[in-house]
């Protein structure tokens, strides 16, 4: 895994808080394990869980404080550049783990669910 540049980290940030620019469909040529709404949020007034919505401003706040982030090679497509983060939500609780993937003026969400592996 290698560190990801400042103008890749606010790039991705910027797209992230543009609605239209976020993509989180499935597809077979780039799968999606996108599950907001089964990850609690900790700083949740009204909903007790992640909407979509609250999922890009949290990754869009980590990406803008300057969280850990690093570039991975992509299984699906084979070669892509893919962006792992791994953020701890609450003490106690499995880290959150999200991927993205830059597209074409998009940021593609690519997982979004508590790491079933602690590495």
């Amino acid at each position: 895994m290698a560190a990801v540049s400042e103008s890749t980290r606010g790039h991705l940030a910027a797209l992230a808080r543009r609605s239209r620019a976020r993509v989180t469909a499935f597809s077979r040529e780039r799968p999606t394990d996108w599950r907001p709404g089964q990850v609690r949020n900790p700083d949740g007034v009204l909903d007790t869980h992640f909407t979509d919505a609250a999922a890009w401003e949290l990754i869009a706040a980590r990406l803008e404080e300057g969280h850990p982030i690093e570039e991975v090679e992509l299984h699906t497509p084979r070669g892509a550049t893919g962006y792992v983060m791994k953020i701890d939500l609450e003490p106690g609780q499995a880290q959150l783990y999200v991927k993205l993937q830059l597209g074409s003026g998009k940021i593609i969400g690519r997982s979004f669910h508590y790491s079933e592996r602690n590495d």
